[in-house]
């Protein structure tokens, strides 16, 4: 019995999961010897619109094909049950209709409808697989990289194959096949696209070359231009601050005792790349592992505190949050010292 062409595909891994799409319609198109192809957005669109297109016939092509992203915002009830209605009518449909979101699931009645083989989670890549999905991608295209340029590339990109696929190739039209990319060539080819986050906050507060003061300065800064971006959201950042202290309680934890961890224990705690093992090093020498773990309550009390007084005092939270790890070594100001 023929299986309905119609797939879900679900997760924040956008490259690999547009590739997956790009697939199903190369595949539907040789099958049906061409296609029409639509692409909807659920907000923007009615979904009995849909489905009433897919019960008809193309009038240009043998079949269509069809991408309705956002698929997690269909919560009608009766949008749910058409929806669904033609799933099950579908099997000898030459349509396909391909079901796409970046949350992890949608509506359990659409799920069930959909075959388990056409369904999949693309799940954002493991930390241990990015540096060999660079250092891949530039081979593939006829380029070498050093293990430092992977991990700059690491740090200044999104966290999706789609992004790093975006960003990679803009090096293949500025150097000649065979060059050997470095750090110094990914600070000049993307440096502009450098975000400030949780991450580059951390760095800049842990930055050992400055003082105290000035630490605190430019970590100020950094948070101004992060609160500046429409992205801002202080538990976010919060979060991301509290995996960095976590890694450098893990760090000292590591080399606790005198202890010399092997490359591979130290890549399988998150510390892949001399950058990055440098960083925490540093990082070390200003906090403690005791006084890791004072900030680290800081960043939950603080959390606490956004979330029980929302958004108008947020700004506040987050400059006394800086000041109290930077300026007090991990101690809680009540009243900051302005």
């Amino acid at each position: 019995m023929a299986e309905t062409e119609v797939y879900l595909f679900t997760g924040p891994e956008a490259g690999e999961k547009n590739e997956a799409i790009e697939n199903l319609r190369d595949a539907a198109s040789k099958k049906n010897n061409g296609i029409e192809q639509y692409k909807y957005y659920a907000a923007d669109v009615r979904i009995e619109d849909i489905v009433a297109q897919l019960q008809n016939a193309s009038l240009f092509s043998p079949a269509l094909f069809i991408s309705l992203r956002n698929a997690e915002q269909i919560k009608q009830k009766s949008d749910i049950e058409s929806l669904v209605s033609w799933i099950k009518a579908s099997k000898n449909s030459p349509n396909t209709l391909v079901l796409i979101s970046e949350e992890n699931s949608i509506d359990k009645k659409i799920e069930s409808a959909v075959p388990s083989s056409h369904k999949k989670i693309f799940w954002e890549m493991f930390e241990n697989r990015k540096p060999q999905w660079v250092e891949n991608f530039f081979r593939k295209n006829g380029f070498s990289i050093s293990s430092d340029a992977v991990e700059q590339i690491l740090e200044m990109v999104e966290n999706n194959t789609e992004s790093l696929k975006s960003e990679c190739s803009r090096f293949f039209f500025c150097f000649e096949k065979g060059t050997t990319i470095t750090s110094d060539d990914v600070e000049k080819i993307l440096s502009h696209n450098r975000e400030e986050n949780a991450f580059t906050l951390f760095d800049s507060m842990a930055d050992i070359s400055k003082n105290p003061q000035q630490r605190f300065e430019s970590s100020l800064e950094i948070l101004q231009k992060i609160r500046a971006t429409k992205e801002s959201n202080g538990i976010a950042l919060i979060a991301g601050l509290t995996y960095c202290f976590r890694q450098l309680r893990l760090w000292h934890s590591l080399h606790s005792d005198g202890k010399s961890p092997a490359e591979s224990e130290l890549k399988s705690s998150g510390f892949s790349g001399k950058r990055n093992q440098e960083k925490y090093s540093k990082a070390a020498k200003i906090w403690t592992a005791g006084t890791a773990s004072s900030i680290l309550a800081l960043l939950s009390a603080t959390d606490i505190s956004i979330r029980e007084t929302g958004t108008a005092l947020e700004e506040t939270y987050l400059y006394m949050l800086i000041y109290s790890i930077v300026i007090k070594n991990g101690l809680f100001c009540s009243v900051c010292e302005y």
